[in-house]
């Protein structure tokens, strides 16, 4: 069969091409379709969500935070664009390069990042003076290079030691240097590629001793809330000691936020604060909503444009809104899904469909933490929460993704033509 032809500098002149946009747009349409509705989602939220902080912090204009988040779609609709027009079998050669990459930048970061939100999880790009959050780089390179191990290990994939160790250890090393500053990430992480693992015909008794040793630590921080409370219950006011200095710290911050989460809190200053105020604004948005701009829990949810928009459009747009959004990602899902069995090429289905898992069960786990059924993690809702350098490299997922379903529906147009004749 024929390969795809590469997009070269010509061909990303052309692109510039108006007439030639629409043209070259391939693709899952529907996917594309529902990128569109997110973005316009976000657009609403965002502007809402940060209408009063504009105002506050830039002398009464309230449309700057809208204008940043508009910059960022165009250039996030632009990445999914070129992303989508190279031969997906280019993520295979540079998987490996992007995953050796990846691993010093987030050993950097683990001890000289920029430290923000008691955790060091970013790093300062020079020049444009924006902080990159590498754990948003480390997935999207370590789904490439798992998509690309599993292709080529399918012969030997239930072998323990040429199988599953090769496959296994690029996981667990990226995690555990995500985990010390970003725990909830690398648990999430770590899930989405265990479930991409078991689809790869890994063997299902090699991947529950992997989900046992994983559990042991979170066993360890249920326990740790569960004594700690016991011994402040008769306290009027627990106040947890959070430093974003030390290691130490954080589980200290971890155990909190399990603690929190188990029992609530009478600390304000506490992540159940954040999940107390998201109730409020599920409660008053009811089934329709107060109306779009009508929100008034944004003056007091701390990441309202952030980690909790969901409270947000709930409360705008009630709870009908709030599972119209829960509906756009499972067509996501599917229509991935839907990529991966049409796909006849290891790699590009299983890069689809570790993508499309990740993005999915990132907006899950948000959407968990804004109803209170997972303890706060500090994930953003994709395409929707406010503009950075995750809004930039979930878009290269969704273009990668686009890729692959391009590569489809042309080998299908080739094989109906072939059939034709």
């Amino acid at each position: 069969m024929e390969a795809t032809r590469d997009i070269g500098l010509g061909g990303l002149k052309n692109a510039f091409n108006t007439n030639n946009l629409i043209s070259k747009t391939k693709g899952d349409k529907v996917i594309w379709a529902l990128v569109v509705l997110l973005t316009l989602v976000s657009l609403l939220a965002v502007y809402s969500a940060t209408g009063s902080l504009a105002y506050k912090n830039y002398r009464g204009n309230t449309e700057i935070y809208l204008f940043k988040q508009i910059a960022f779609i165009l250039v996030g609709i632009m990445v999914i664009y070129f992303a989508h027009l190279v031969n997906y079998t280019f993520y295979s050669k540079v998987a490996k390069i992007a995953f050796l990459l990846s691993l010093p930048l987030l050993f950097y970061t683990l001890f000289f990042g920029v430290k923000m939100n008691e955790g060091s999880r970013w790093i300062r790009l020079p020049l444009i003076n924006m902080t990159l959050q590498t754990s948003d780089f480390a997935r999207l390179a370590l789904f490439m290079f798992l998509a690309r191990l599993l292709s080529k290990k399918q012969d030997v994939i239930k072998d323990f030691r040429k199988g599953f160790l090769p496959v296994i250890i690029p996981v667990a090393v990226t995690c555990l240097l995500i985990a010390p500053a970003n725990l909830s990430t690398a648990l999430l992480l770590g899930a989405s590629c265990l479930l991409l693992l078991f689809i790869g015909r890994v063997s299902t008794k090699h991947i529950l001793i992997t989900i046992g040793v994983a559990l042991i630590p979170i066993l360890f921080l249920i326990s740790a809330a569960v004594i700690r409370h016991g011994q402040t219950k008769n306290d009027e006011v627990v106040v947890t000691k959070k430093s974003s200095s030390t290691l130490f710290g954080r589980v200290d911050t971890w155990i909190g936020r399990m603690e929190s989460f188990i029992y609530g809190s009478k600390d304000i200053d506490d992540d159940a604060y954040q999940t107390t105020q998201a109730k409020i604004a599920i409660a008053k948005g009811g089934v329709f909503g107060v109306g779009p701009g009508n929100s008034t829990t944004r003056d007091y949810l701390p990441q309202a444009y952030n980690d909790f928009i969901y409270a947000i459009i709930i409360e705008e747009y009630g709870l009908l809104g709030g599972a119209f959004i829960m509906f756009i990602y499972l067509v996501f899902l599917y229509r991935c899904i839907r990529i991966f069995k049409k796909c006849p090429f290891a790699f590009g289905a299983f890069l689809a469909l570790g993508l499309s898992f990740t993005l999915a069960i990132q907006a899950v786990a948000n959407m968990a933490v804004t109803v209170n059924l997972f303890p706060v993690t500090g994930v953003t809702l994709p395409l929707v929460s406010m503009g950075g350098t995750s809004f930039i490299f979930t878009c290269l997922a969704i273009g990668i993704i686009l890729s692959v379903a391009r590569n489809v529906e042309q080998l299908e147009g080739r094989t109906t033509a072939e059939f034709a004749k």
